[in-house]
């Protein structure tokens, strides 16, 4: 049983008089036994808890930031109408920090043998699994002194996936490659290795390129146009160990690579090439292989969604290992991970060494932008030793890239909100160079 304010504010007021007018515990037994009574009959009209019917119905996923609904379909089966309110729980990352009181809490009433549908609207904060607690309902009476009490489970999941805020660079890479593909009216078509077709020269063209067996056969000059091979493979591999959990700016480390390996992706599957994913950082965390052109890319977003940084250090032995067994030769693996020196020296580079034997490699990291602001920074003593710790940090960062470079290993190093589009002005590069 519970009791409710319309309850205490009347014993708080039956108990004024008595207390100035007759303070006995006659007076009292006078103000509290109509009280009690009345109390106990509401509870005895109040509809049961118990028997009450839940189904849920709506959203399955949303991307974050978006808005998903839910909906709650209440069943009274009893003879009594329902008056109650009901508080539909989820875990508080469901909501923006303080949205949680008003988004999960209703007030209804359901006629007996009738059903009403709620709907509760959640708008995670974070990537992953939302599950459904439980629902906890209080059934009051008609005079609202008391009320019934109790918890329902009905279970439901929505998955908040990765957000793809990367998508709005996604056109301007498609004119791009479409003007590598030669699909544009442009005075030159992109470079490739793989033959297209034949087109009358024009001033400008390069020579090498003029078919001279087709020009005898013709009035005009003929020159071939090439485009970028396609149906070649690509390898995202994402760190997701210890260094993927620092957070840059307001976006975890973790989150700006997904970021990048979507729009990536989005691109290249419009470019004709075959684009797989691993996860990993001790243990095989995702894995996205073979899947159709049309379905790539949100299998992809619904497998990074649940994923988390693993406060581990990466095995990079195993993930080389993970990686020469999920690409075939001639691949172009793309690594997100750090550009922290020990790591890389000690550990990962080897491993990179190994691939490139076999494939093209190119290693994608998130650079801090609060590290170049610290390296200009002047006025006073502490501003002088973070200015000197920023370029410290950075000049580390250079010399690793550099390194990696040496090697014949592709870096790119950007914030991230670049990180993304300048990946993906990397493939271009590759594709346009016949790389790919």
């Amino acid at each position: 049983m519970a009791l409710t304010g319309r309850t205490a504010l009347l014993a708080a007021l039956g108990s004024l008089p008595v207390g100035i007018l007759a303070p006995s515990w006659t007076g009292l037994l006078a103000v509290n036994a109509p009280l009690s009574l009345a109390i106990l009959c509401d509870y005895a009209l109040a509809a049961p808890v118990r028997t009450l019917q839940f189904t849920r119905s709506g959203d399955t996923s949303v991307r974050l930031g978006e808005t998903a609904e839910v909906q709650l379909t209440v069943t009274n089966p009893s003879r009594r109408r329902l008056r109650a309110q009901l508080r539909d729980a989820w875990p508080p990352s469901s909501w923006p920090t303080g949205k949680d009181q008003a988004a999960s809490r209703h007030t209804v009433t359901v006629p007996a043998g009738e059903r009403r549908r709620l709907a509760t609207l959640l708008r995670p904060a974070r990537r992953g699994d939302r599950r459904a607690e439980r629902i906890t309902v209080r059934s009051f009476g008609p005079l609202g002194l008391a009320a019934r009490q109790g918890d329902h489970h009905v279970p439901w999941t929505v998955r908040a996936l990765p957000p793809f805020t990367s998508r709005k660079h996604l056109p301007s890479r498609l004119a791009r490659l479409r003007e590598l593909d030669g699909r544009t009216s442009v005075l030159t078509r992109g470079e490739g290795t793989e033959f297209d077709s034949l087109r009358d020269y024009v001033p400008g063209d390069d020579t090498r390129s003029i078919d001279w067996r087709a020009t005898a056969r013709r009035s005009a000059v003929a020159v071939r146009t090439w485009r970028p091979e396609r149906d070649r493979h690509i390898l995202l591999v994402l760190d997701t160990g210890r260094t993927s959990a620092g957070r840059v700016g307001n976006v975890p480390r973790l989150d700006a690579s997904m970021d990048a390996a979507l729009l990536l992706t989005a691109l290249a599957t419009r470019a004709g090439d075959r684009v797989d994913l691993l996860a990993y950082d001790r243990r095989v965390r995702a894995h996205v292989q073979r899947r159709p052109a049309g379905e790539v890319l949100s299998a992809m977003v619904d497998a990074l969604a649940p994923i988390e940084p693993a406060l581990v250090e990466t095995d990079a032995q195993g993930l080389g290992a993970a990686a020469l067994a999920s690409a075939p030769r001639g691949s172009l693996i793309v690594l997100l991970t750090g550009l922290d020196a020990a790591p890389v020296e000690e550990e990962l580079l080897p491993v990179l060494r190994r691939l490139t034997r076999r494939h093209t490699v190119l290693v994608a990291s998130v650079a801090d932008p609060y590290i170049k602001k610290m390296s200009e920074a002047r006025g006073t003593v502490d501003a002088v030793y973070e200015a000197a710790a920023g370029a410290r940090t950075q000049a580390r960062r250079l010399r690793t890239a550099e390194e990696l470079r040496r090697h014949g290993i592709l870096v790119v190093d950007a914030t991230p909100d670049v990180l993304a589009p300048v990946l993906a002005d990397a493939y271009l590069s590759l594709k346009g160079a016949g790389r790919l």
